[in-house]
């Protein structure tokens, strides 16, 4: 299986270094708020992109290990002799302190987490229009015990001495905290400082222009005769991905929507009527729902779960290619936070949180060459692309439906007897909030079923029924998330329709977790 080729991005812009941060993506997601390219590399390879992309601005991120460790990760010195601005964040303060001439040791008075009041001791540049004492996200439990010559402290924390620091004569900046979380008040002021004001990036990235150079990507990655192979499954990524392949190469575009048993309510029908209906697209339905619960039965590990579903998806792909004599290639709607959940961005140390059935389950002998036209953007960016392909905005605003379906909110055993009610009610949950707008401020909202008995009075005798907890989430990009409390109006009808429209359930609660520490999905 070969992945697709990295695409050319515009001149400039700002490497990111991950040294194995679960927020690196998020720090390219915030420069690109800025209108400026961003790229991540890992370590080893960084000099390598850096030569390839000439960019205007490094960036180094944070990281789970100690730079003082022997197999701490680590890049080549040189990239602080390029010339150009450098920002340190957490552990990239730390590596470049290490590399200039200072000394980091573990934090004596312990770890620090949380959120932290920052003493600004100097406002110019990086902390222009960054309030005096504001709030910042630490999340250290290493040190700089020394700076290196030429090196000044811009502001300070109670436990941290050094928490914001720079070398102005090589533009050297580090911060000990992350100004890419939404806890850091004034995060967003401080990276636009250094990308704009000190590193006077190229203002060139807009993700609505990119139509044209996606479709020649493809094009050029296919030729003027491959055939693509692609799952649609209705939902914004891979909806966005089909319209951009099938736009660069028609009906040579061969799409598969796989009904596996773990849809919501009504989501056959409308890939049809779309894809079939109004875009004349290749579109064979593959009703795969035995399967998929047949091999499901009696598994309740969470991932295992996810495998299972992605092992059976491939298979059906692999099933459906055979019948095309010229399909070499597979079409995924993968995106940048899927790959850095699932596998490491870019082969870096970042953790593994969750597998995704487009990505980290893909077989090593699939003998098919990957075409991810969206593997380099964020949901919103799609969003952006989408509508400027034409689609309809009941679809590219349409919230996020993961992979494996309901099968991530159905806990325990999936089964027929309990897939049924949790449909009902997500579609009980859609209903209530889209018919008020509501969801135009939601990344996220659905229902969750829990397999736990409580008692409950039904037509007035004591029952034993399960729960079902509606979450409600707001997000830019997935990476973070706040949950969000509807109108006290419409939880009560939502509670009222499903304990009186939907058989199985007793009792109805509200999720009020954050991403982090829980994620926005139940498994």
């Amino acid at each position: 299986m070969s992945p697709q080729p990295a695409e050319e991005g515009p001149s400039g812009g700002v490497l990111i270094v991950d040294f194995g941060a679960q927020y690196c993506q998020l720090i390219a997601r915030r420069v690109r708020e800025l209108g400026v390219y961003s790229r991540i590399t890992v370590p080893e390879r960084a000099m390598f992109t850096f030569q390839h992309m000439r960019p205007q601005a490094v960036i180094l991120s944070g990281g789970p290990r100690s730079v003082y460790e022997h197999d701490a990760p680590t890049l080549d010195p040189l990239i602080l002799q390029q010339g150009v601005p450098v920002l340190g964040i957490c552990y990239g303060l730390q590596w470049m302190a290490q590399h200039t001439g200072g000394q980091v040791t573990p934090a004596q008075s312990g770890a620090e987490y949380g959120r932290t009041e920052l003493d600004v001791l100097d406002a110019k540049d990086l902390l222009v229009g960054v309030r005096k004492n504001g709030t910042v996200w630490m999340s250290h439990g290493d040190k700089v015990a020394k700076l290196g010559p030429g090196f000044a402290v811009l502001a300070k924390s109670e436990p941290c001495p050094f928490a914001v620091v720079a070398d102005r004569a090589r533009k050297f900046f580090g911060l000990q905290f992350h100004p890419e979380v939404a806890h850091t008040e004034d995060g967003g002021a401080m990276l636009k400082n250094f990308v704009l004001g000190i590193s006077q990036c190229n203002t060139n990235w807009n993700p609505g222009n990119l139509v044209d150079a996606k479709i020649a990507a493809v094009k050029k990655l296919v030729g003027s005769d491959g055939e693509v192979v692609m799952g649609l499954s209705g939902g914004v990524d891979s909806s966005v991905a089909a319209v951009l392949v099938h736009r660069a190469i028609g009906k040579r575009l061969h799409c598969v929507f796989v009904d596996n048993g773990l849809l919501r309510a009504g989501e056959r029908e409308g890939v049809e009527q779309l894809f079939l209906d109004d875009y004349h697209m290749d579109l064979k339905v593959v009703d795969a729902s035995e399967r998929f619960l047949g091999e499901l039965k009696g598994v309740s590990d969470p991932e295992q779960k996810r495998k299972i579903i992605g092992r059976i998806f491939v298979e059906v792909f692999r099933s459906e290619a055979k019948s095309l004599g010229n399909a070499r290639f597979l079409g995924q709607g993968t995106l940048y936070p899927d790959v850095i959940e699932s596998v490491a961005a870019h082969g870096g140390a970042t953790s593994v949180i969750k597998s995704h059935h487009n990505v980290g389950g893909l077989p090593k002998d699939l003998d098919m060459t990957l075409v991810e036209p969206l593997r380099d953007l964020f949901k919103d960016e799609v969003r952006a692309l989408g509508r400027q392909l034409g689609l309809p905005s009941s679809l590219v605003d349409r919230q996020p439906f993961p992979g494996p379906g309901l099968a991530v909110r159905c806990l325990g055993e999936v089964t027929r007897e309990k897939l049924e009610p949790l449909r009902l009610a997500d579609r009980i949950v859609r209903e209530e909030v889209e018919s008020r707008g509501l969801h135009k401020g939601l990344w996220q909202y659905f229902a969750v079923y829990v397999p736990q008995k409580t008692v409950g009075v039904k037509g007035d005798a004591r029952v034993y029924e399960d729960v079902c907890v509606l979450r409600m989430v707001s997000s830019q990009d997935a990476m973070t998330a706040d949950w969000e409390l509807l109108p006290v109006a419409v939880l009560k009808r939502i509670s009222n329709r499903i304990l009186n429209e939907v058989k199985g359930f007793s009792r109805v609660c509200l999720d009020i977790s954050s991403k982090p520490p829980a994620t926005i999905e139940w498994e």
